[in-house]
C-alpha cells in the first residue's frame, strides 16, 4: 500500500504534469487496483511473462479502446443528450462536432476518430467561399490541438477531391500540428494525381499525411465503411475496437526449437491464449461495464454489433531471424528470401487462426488481425512486420520485401519509410513511390522525411524539439510526447536510415 501511495504521490506533485495529465494518471492508477478479468493459469503465465500482452488498457475496460462514431447521424439529427439541434451552417456543424468528440471515450481519454471530415462538412459548404472555408478549418484546426493535444487522434479525408479536403491540407501544411493526425483515403480511380501531388508535397514539409490504400480498405468492410484511427488502426465506422491484444513472436520463437516446432506447437499455443485473453477482456467490457446502455448508442452515434477485437502482432523480424539461426540459415528478414518467405508464411499462418476462431461480442464473429506498430517501452523488438531499424534497405527494396503481408492485416499494417531531405526538391517522387507501394499491394503509406521537426513514432506524431523541452524537465502539453521521448530512447525507433528517393526508383518502374 505504501508502495501505491508513493507512486500516487510523485503524480500529484510532478512538476512536468499539467493539472489535467496528471488526472489522466491518478485515474489509470485507480482503475489498475481493481482486479484484472478472469484468466485461467495458463494465460495469466502467459500475460505475465509477456508472450502475450495487453496494451495496459486498465484492469477494468469499462470504455472501448478505440471508439468510432457515425458523425453522420450526429449532424442529421443533432443530439437530445448534449441538447444539440440539428446543425444548419458550416458554423453550426463544426461547433456540433467540437462538441460531440468530448463525449467521445477511448483508451486515451480523448476521441481516436473526428471523422471522415471533408464528407461531413462539404455538404454545409454552399455560399462559402475558399478564403472562407480556409479561415473557418483554420480555426477548427488550432482548436483541435489545443483542447485535445493526442497525436492517436485522427482525420480522415478522400478519396474524392474537394474543397474542404483541399482546405485542411492547406491548413495541415501551414499549422504543422501534432494533432489531428491525418489520413488520405487514396483511391487512383477517384482521387487524381493533382490532390496526390499536394499531399506529397505536404509529406515532404511535415511528414503528413499518412495515404491509405482506399479501395483495398474497403474490400474488407461494408457499406457503410471504416475509418483509420491511432497507429493506423483500420475500423468500422459505427463501431471501434473493444480491445487490442498482442503476441509478441520474439517470445514465441525463443521458446521453440525450430521452424517445425515453432508452427505445430508454440505458435498456435500462443495465439490460443491470447484469443482467451482477448475473450475475457471484451466479456467485461460487453457484460460488466454497462458501455454500451450509453446515450451514444440510444442515439445510433454507434452500433454494439459494429465492435471488433484487434489481434495485434509484433516482433516479426526478430521471429524470423531466431528461427533462421536455429535452422542454421544465415539471410537476414527484410534481405534475404527466404528469411521474407518465412515471415510471409507466418502472416499467413496468423491470419487463418483468426479467420478460424469465433469470438462472441465480435464485428462478424471474428477478430482482425494487426501488425502492431509498438508500444513507447517495447525492448529490442521490432513493431508489426517492420524491418528492424537502422538495417533498412533502399525503399523499393523495403517495399518489396514488405508489400506480400498487407494482403493479411485488414485491420492495419504500417510502415515507416524515411527518406533523405533531398525528396523537398522532388516531391513527384514521393507520388510515384506511392503509387508502386499501392500497385505492389501495400495498403499503407507513411514517410518521415530526414530533419524534419514532425516525424512519426510508431504511428503518432511528435515534434523532435518538443523531446528536447521534455527531457530537459520541461513538460509537455502534448500527451504524446512522453511516448515518444520514452521510445526515442529506449527503443531506438528514430534510428532510421534515411534513403534517397529517384523518380526512376520505386516498385513496379518499367513494368
Amino acid at each position: 500500500m505504501q508502495d501505491t501511495i508513493r507512486k500516487l504521490r510523485s503524480i500529484a506533485n510532478d512538476a512536468t504534469l499539467s493539472p489535467a495529465q496528471k488526472k489522466h494518471y491518478l485515474s489509470l492508477e485507480a482503475e489498475n487496483l481493481l482486479p484484472y478479468p478472469a484468466l485461467d493459469a495458463e494465460t495469466q503465465k502467459a500475460l505475465d511473462e509477456r508472450v502475450i500482452c495487453d496494451m495496459y488498457e486498465g484492469n477494468a475496460p469499462y470504455k472501448p479502446r478505440y471508439v468510432l462514431p457515425d458523425y453522420g447521424n450526429v449532424l442529421a439529427q443533432g443530439s437530445e443528450y448534449l441538447e444539440l439541434p440539428v446543425p444548419e451552417t458550416l458554423d453550426d456543424a463544426i461547433n456540433t462536432l467540437m462538441i460531440a468528440y468530448h463525449h467521445v471515450p477511448s483508451v486515451t481519454g480523448m476521441p481516436v476518430f473526428i471523422g471522415r471530415l471533408d464528407e461531413l462538412l462539404l455538404p454545409y459548404c454552399d455560399g462559402v467561399s475558399d478564403e472562407a472555408l480556409y479561415a473557418k478549418i483554420k480555426l477548427f484546426w488550432r482548436y483541435l490541438d489545443r483542447t485535445l493535444p493526442d497525436a492517436f487522434m485522427h482525420a480522415n479525408i478522400g478519396p474524392s477531391d474537394n474543397r474542404v479536403a483541399r482546405a485542411i491540407l492547406r491548413v495541415d501544411a501551414e499549422l504543422r500540428q501534432i494533432a489531428p493526425n491525418l489520413t488520405l483515403l487514396y483511391d487512383p480511380e477517384v482521387s487524381g494525381d493533382e490532390i496526390l501531388a499536394i499531399a506529397s508535397s505536404n509529406i515532404a514539409a511535415c511528414c503528413k499525411p499518412h495515404i491509405a490504400n482506399h479501395p483495398l480498405h474497403a474490400a474488407a468492410f461494408d457499406e457503410r465503411g471504416y475509418g483509420i484511427v491511432s497507429c493506423y488502426n483500420v475500423l468500422p465506422i459505427a463501431g471501434g475496437a473493444s480491445t487490442l491484444t498482442r503476441v509478441n513472436l520474439k517470445e514465441v520463437a525463443l521458446r521453440s526449437t525450430g521452424e517445425d516446432h515453432f508452427f505445430a506447437h508454440q505458435l498456435p499455443r500462443y495465439l490460443d491464449l491470447n484469443f482467451r485473453l482477448t475473450q475475457s477482456r471484451i466479456d467485461y467490457l460487453f457484460n460488466e461495464s454497462h458501455f454500451f446502455q450509453s446515450f451514444l448508442v440510444k442515439e445510433g452515434w454507434i452500433e454494439p454489433e459494429r465492435f471488433t477485437a484487434m489481434f495485434g502482432v509484433f516482433a516479426m523480424a526478430e521471429a524470423v531471424n531466431l528461427l533462421q539461426d536455429k535452422e542454421g540459415r544465415a539471410g537476414r528478414y527484410g534481405f534475404d528470401d527466404a528469411a521474407n518467405a518465412l515471415g510471409h508464411r507466418i502472416s499467413a499462418v496468423l491470419a487463418d487462426a483468426v479467420e478460424n476462431r469465433p469470438l462472441t461480442h465480435a464485428w462478424r464473429g471474428r477478430a482482425l488481425l494487426h501488425a502492431q506498430a509498438g508500444l513507447s517501452d517495447d525492448v529490442e523488438t521490432t513493431p508489426g512486420v517492420r524491418i528492424p531499424y537502422g538495417t533498412e534497405p533502399d525503399p523499393v527494396t523495403h517495399v518489396e520485401a514488405l508489400s506480400p503481408h498487407h494482403r493479411y492485416y485488414p485491420s492495419g499494417i504500417s510502415e515507416i519509410l524515411t527518406v533523405d531531405e533531398s525528396v523537398r526538391n522532388n516531391p513527384e517522387a514521393l507520388q510515384q513511390l506511392c503509387k508502386g507501394a499501392f500497385a505492389r499491394g501495400f495498403r499503407e503509406f507513411t514517410v518521415n522525411v530526414a530533419s524534419n521537426d514532425l516525424v512519426r513514432v510508431t504511428g503518432y506524431m511528435v515534434r523532435l524539439s518538443d523531446i528536447r523541452k521534455f527531457n530537459e524537465q520541461r513538460g509537455s502539453r502534448t500527451n504524446t510526447t512522453v511516448l515518444g521521448a520514452e521510445a526515442a530512447d529506449v527503443t531506438g525507433i528514430l534510428d532510421r536510415k534515411p534513403r534517397v528517393v529517384g523518380n526512376e526508383l520505386y516498385p513496379g518502374h518499367g513494368q
